[in-house]
């Protein structure tokens, strides 16, 4: 809403999947601390702000006040902003229905499920290419972690890591923690660095070293780490409007390193270390090929595993396998657990509002 007020509501509950979708009753979903807060920040925001924010969203508007007119443009604006949305990308639960062109989900199923429509709620309606089924040992309360672990895997995947190169993962928030416990299972060696103390201690668990952004000597020290090269590979999962992360990377990057973005900062690429080093610098997109795909998303048209090795849902699928057997564990970096019920205090906790 536009007053950015947060409220557990009663609304009606899907009847009816999709096409290519599924019905699912959540057991447990992951709110995703990150990208959360920035939706709440955004919805508290005064007017001034939001447009200052999305500058996108502001050049639509004007080009639609040359073709609507002002008032009927600002009416329908108006009207969007008090309309509360939902929150949530991430959930499990058990399927409870099928549409008529899904095939390999039924009714009884458990699943993971990802992207628009994987609510905090307690039924969503979801496509299939991004709802996975769950073997009996892996818990919902695990499993509602699938679409930022694939996040995380295809992070990875952009940087082309092989086994026993050197990983770096800039900012630790559960991207980043994920990011090192996928690269720790795949036999990656692992460097872990953030500025917050408590997200470097988790962090020890799942990396061979993790580090505060500003202890001394950090840039010598990741060399040495190295033998001296700079590290194969660097996360960026940070979010922050500072340019600090490609700063650091570029120091800490050896010749022809990767970069990877896939956190929210600012992207100032200097010149002079990209050209001496031939650095590579790369976006990932989300949860792997598939994503921003209307035919792949709303219409279940899958790629070809010759053509496409690792799509939304089979990254989704990997991060399910290695959650089985217990490669990644969750439960390291789950800070709170809370009803529905309670949601505003859980989101209260992620503003800084509460502990």
């Amino acid at each position: 809403m536009r007053s950015g007020a947060m409220t557990v509501n009663d609304v009606p509950a899907p009847t009816e999947p999709k096409r290519a979708g599924v019905l699912v009753r959540v057991h447990a979903s992951l709110i995703s601390a990150g990208t959360e807060k920035m939706k709440v920040d955004l919805a508290r925001a005064s007017l001034l702000e939001k447009a200052r924010k999305r500058p996108d969203d502001v050049k639509k508007v004007l080009a639609e006040v040359k073709q609507q007119g002002f008032w009927s443009t600002y009416e329908r604006v108006m009207r969007k902003l008090d309309t509360p949305g939902p929150l949530g990308y991430s959930c499990a639960g058990e399927v409870i229905a099928v549409s008529d062109d899904v095939d390999d989900l039924k009714p009884g199923d458990r699943v993971a499920c990802g992207g628009q429509g994987a609510y905090h709620s307690e039924v969503v309606s979801v496509l299939k290419n991004l709802c996975v089924k769950l073997p009996d040992n892996v818990p919902y309360e695990d499993a509602c972690y699938t679409t930022l672990g694939a996040i995380a895997m295809q992070g990875l995947r952009q940087a082309n890591v092989t086994f026993g190169e050197s990983v770096v993962v800039i900012g630790l928030g559960l991207v980043g923690q994920l990011a090192c416990a996928i690269a720790h299972a795949a036999g990656n060696v692992v460097i872990g660095i953030d500025l917050d103390d408590e997200h470097v201690k988790v962090a020890q668990a799942h990396t061979h070293y993790a580090f505060n952004r500003n202890a001394p000597g950090i840039v010598e020290t990741i060399k040495s780490i190295t033998n001296g090269h700079g590290a194969d590979a660097i996360i960026i999962a940070a979010a922050t409007s500072s340019n600090d992360p490609i700063d650091f990377s570029t120091q800490i990057a050896r010749d022809r390193a990767r970069i990877i973005m896939v956190g929210v900062t600012k992207m100032d690429l200097p010149r002079d270390p990209f050209f001496v080093k031939e650095l590579e610098f790369r976006l990932s997109r989300s949860y792997g090929p598939g994503r921003y795909d209307q035919s792949y998303e709303e219409l279940g048209i899958d790629y070809p595993i010759g053509y496409v090795r690792w799509t939304e849902r089979r990254n989704m699928q990997e991060f399910v396998r290695l959650l089985a057997e217990k490669k990644v564990e969750p439960k390291r970096i789950t800070t709170h657990t809370f009803p529905i019920t309670e949601a505003d205090t859980a989101y209260s906790i992620i503003a800084g509002e509460r502990k």
